[in-house]
């Protein structure tokens, strides 16, 4: 025996050996080859892929402010459009006016009516402009001369930073133009919109090189000129990206783009440092992987070692623990078929019970039912008696024949099962016992609902089984009091139905949901479950070509859901 012992332990570590250099060594080359054509891609592509990104980021930041300017003349272009030159020259139709474009955006400042002359004849904002000639002004050639125009940020007469957006209309004999001021503040604070790392900033500069937006790390003011402008490239292409030194002397990673008909340049820019970080790191970011990894595979592979091994020993335990749950189902099945035979063998003497009782009926209908003869109180408690005899004859009667019914032998036969009809028969079985549970049944059985094909006494074992098991579940978790089971069919569709049953037991736990159809997996106590039922039901379910599944929540309850195909 100690020789065996010594022997089989060897064999133990051997296997461990085994298994813990090949768990090692076969992961551990490909890892490596992983490592280094990845580190080689990943330093070539990550340069590339950030220059990609940040020209993304500007044509898309590009096209929100071209939209935001194009609808904002848009919707200048509309009031022209709807209204004519009478209309809006009155003070409260200008205001009305105003207050729709306000509502539109929250970029319009105030709202102007000019005649042909550039007088300001109409006038909605909080400076007093109204009279003022603007004949002369640059933006109002402009808009007479091309039908709209989006000015540079100027001061004007308010002396405030601003740009304006004007549209002129003819109608008639009448040429007027419409302008609206945008508010700086407001379009700054679109275009800073960009964020792009730590550093990552956009503005927007003319085609002079004078700021129409602040720059959110400083420098340059609206409507200062930006030195670094004289260092840009001076190609015309629609998107540039370049390194350059600013006055500040930081180096920073550029992408500009013209936009408002190459009048505006929109620039982005990042701290070369801040844009290249990741490829900065990749090297070392790669090394500790390559560590880190190493010592992953290794503490995997003792770990994975470990509990094969464990497994292992764990699996001839439980083949043992199979053995003994396969006697305890072959003598449940030995229990059933004894109770099968019970049930005939009780149902001859009730059977004779029962001709009796009709024998007994007929004599007290000759002996007391004659006329004018009068009953006294125990030819009364007699009857009584007798009545109850026959209804406890039929009970019995009832019972024996769904256990024959049950432990029925014949072979398969399918054929058509009403739900209306069988789930009623099936709970009859079971109600007695959920009185005495305090168990409250709610059934939910529509006559309309399709049927389908199946074996009666298979489809009884099924529904047995869960209602048995949320009985279970369901003293549990209430005891004698508060249970409640509802069992609901419903057509799912033109080719299914769904029989649904619901408890409030105890539930199932998140990690046994997965093993509730399991062949002998069970969480009732030795000796009171084997672990094949809920097997078994799905087995015949899917005979019937149907499907089951399980919701479950702890402390909250289960449903079972069956769907099969409906005969209609």
């Amino acid at each position: 025996m100690e020789k065996t012992n010594r022997e089989r332990k060897e064999k133990e570590k051997q296997l461990k050996r085994s298994i813990l250099t090949n768990m090692i060594i076969v992961p551990f080359i490909p890892f490596l080859l992983a490592m280094g054509v990845s580190f080689y891609f990943f330093t070539t592509a990550l340069e590339n892929n950030t220059v990609n990104s940040l020209k993304r980021i500007v044509e898309d930041h590009c096209d929100m402010i071209e939209s935001f300017l194009v609808e904002r003349q848009s919707d200048l272009e509309f009031i022209t459009n709807t209204y004519n030159f009478e209309e809006i020259n009155s003070t409260k139709a200008i205001n009305t006016i105003f207050e729709n474009l306000k509502n539109r955006s929250g970029a319009f400042v105030d709202l102007g009516l000019f005649d042909s002359q550039g007088i300001h004849i109409r006038y909605f904002g909080k400076y007093q402009l109204k009279g003022k000639e603007y004949k002369d002004e640059v933006w109002f050639k402009k808009v007479m001369q091309t039908g709209y125009y989006i000015s540079d940020v100027f001061l004007g007469y308010r002396n405030i930073p601003h740009f304006i957006i004007a549209v002129r209309q003819n109608s008639g004999d009448k040429t007027w133009v419409l302008r609206a001021t945008i508010d700086t503040q407001y379009f700054c604070t679109l275009v800073s919109k960009v964020r792009i790392g730590r550093t990552g900033e956009a503005y927007i500069l003319n085609k002079y090189g004078v700021a129409q937006t602040l720059r959110r790390s400083g420098g340059i003011q609206v409507l200062e000129k930006d030195q670094d402008y004289l260092k840009f490239p001076k190609s015309q292409n629609s998107l540039q990206t370049f390194v350059n030194i600013d006055s500040a002397k930081n180096k920073y990673l550029y992408a500009t783009i013209w936009l408002k008909n190459r009048e505006w340049l929109m620039v982005v820019r990042q701290e070369k440092k801040d844009a290249y970080k990741s490829f900065y790191s990749a090297l070392y970011i790669s090394l500790m992987i390559m560590v880190i990894g190493g010592a992953i595979i290794v503490v995997i592979a003792i770990y994975t070692t470990e509990h094969i091994l464990k497994r292992i020993e764990h699996l001839g335990i439980e083949k043992e623990s199979l053995g003994n749950q396969l006697i305890r189902a072959a003598q449940l099945a030995e229990i059933g078929e004894m109770a099968a035979g019970f049930a005939h063998e009780i149902n001859n003497p009730l059977q004779i019970i029962k001709s009796e009782y009709t024998l007994i009926e007929t004599l007290m209908d000759d002996v007391f039912g004659k006329d004018g003869m009068e009953k006294n109180e125990d030819i009364i408690d007699i009857e009584d008696s007798v009545d109850q005899i026959k209804l406890q004859v039929n009970r019995c009667s009832e019972i024996t024949h769904a256990i024959l019914k049950f432990g029925r032998k014949n072979e398969t036969k399918e054929q058509l099962l009403r739900p209306f009809i069988v789930i009623p028969e099936i709970i009859s079985m079971i109600e007695k016992k959920a009185v005495v549970g305090g168990i409250e049944i709610i059934k939910s059985i529509s006559e309309q609902a399709p049927g389908f094909m199946g074996d009666p006494s298979q489809f009884q074992q099924v529904i047995l089984n869960l209602f048995n098991n949320a009985m279970d579940a369901i003293e549990e978790r209430h005891g004698s009091s508060g249970g409640r089971m509802s069992v609901a069919v419903c057509r799912k569709n033109e080719n299914r139905i769904e029989i649904k049953i619901t408890d409030n037991g105890s539930g199932i736990s998140p990690e046994n949901i997965e093993k509730v159809f399991s062949p002998f997996f069970t969480t009732k106590p030795v000796g009171k479950g084997t672990g094949l039922g809920l097997s078994v039901c799905y087995g015949i379910i899917e005979s019937f070509g149907g499907t089951m599944k399980v919701n479950s929540e702890q402390n909250v309850g289960t449903t079972f859901v069956i769907s099969l195909p409906a005969i209609h």
